[in-house]
């Protein structure tokens, strides 16, 4: 059976944009401006998360952030069972939601993606960064972001935004020590990423803020325009 080759063409792969930081770094609130904004403009836009965005990779998001008094017999998750659970979640996320997404055009906005992994999984808990790198691309089948948004502060900072919020999590009773370690992981692919990783300072206004990555965010969308 021929293919129709401008009826293959026609349909242009959506853009991935994902949102990364510390705790408290801001990247959550500028994730929900960014998606309100270019809705305002007429894109049509995914606004999701991870771990999370499917029904059953949002039950692995409640045990993973569930404080170890919650759980039954006050059980503390090991570093590996972390990371097998976030790769887990991501593999439901990317089949059932992100992948469907770009392959009909929509621009797919995503708080937290796989720098994250290789940040708090790799950097924060000590384990095999070229483990966490294989699984990874097993469980994304090569899917990258084409563009990250970095949002960095303090670790100090960003602490000190965390505790002001009610849904505080496992991660929120971490030692300040291992946040030091995720900045500087963050930081870290930043530097070997940076076509793809824009880093922002995460201390300023908001709203400039939040015109800083809309005009980003227009411009890579502009440039893969037809």
């Amino acid at each position: 059976m021929s293919r129709n080759p401008s009826r293959s063409r026609s349909r242009r792969r959506g853009l991935f944009i994902t949102f990364e930081g510390i705790e408290g770094s801001g990247k959550s609130t500028q994730c929900a401006r960014l998606v309100k904004r270019l809705r305002e403009l007429g894109y049509d836009v995914l606004e999701t998360r991870e771990p999370g965005g499917t029904p059953m990779a949002e039950r692995i998001r409640t045990v993973l952030l569930a404080h170890p008094s919650d759980t039954a017999g006050g059980e503390q998750v090991l570093a590996g069972t972390e990371a097998l659970l976030i790769l887990a979640a991501r593999s439901q996320h990317l089949t059932h939601v992100v992948k469907p997404a770009l392959q009909h055009g929509v621009l797919v906005v995503c708080d937290r993606f796989a720098d994250s992994t290789l940040a708090y999984q790799g950097y924060g808990r000590g384990l095999a960064m070229p483990s966490l790198e294989r699984l990874n691309r097993w469980v994304t089948r090569g899917l990258t972001p084409d563009l990250t948004l970095l949002f960095d502060c303090p670790v100090s900072m960003g602490l000190l935004r965390r505790r002001r919020e009610a849904d505080q999590n496992r991660l929120d009773d971490e030692a300040r020590e291992f946040h030091e370690r995720v900045r500087q992981g963050f930081l870290a692919l930043a530097r070997r990423h940076p076509r793809r990783i824009r880093v922002l300072d995460g201390r300023g206004d908001p709203d400039a803020i939040a015109a800083q990555v809309e005009a980003i965010v227009l411009k890579c969308l502009k440039r893969r325009r037809p």
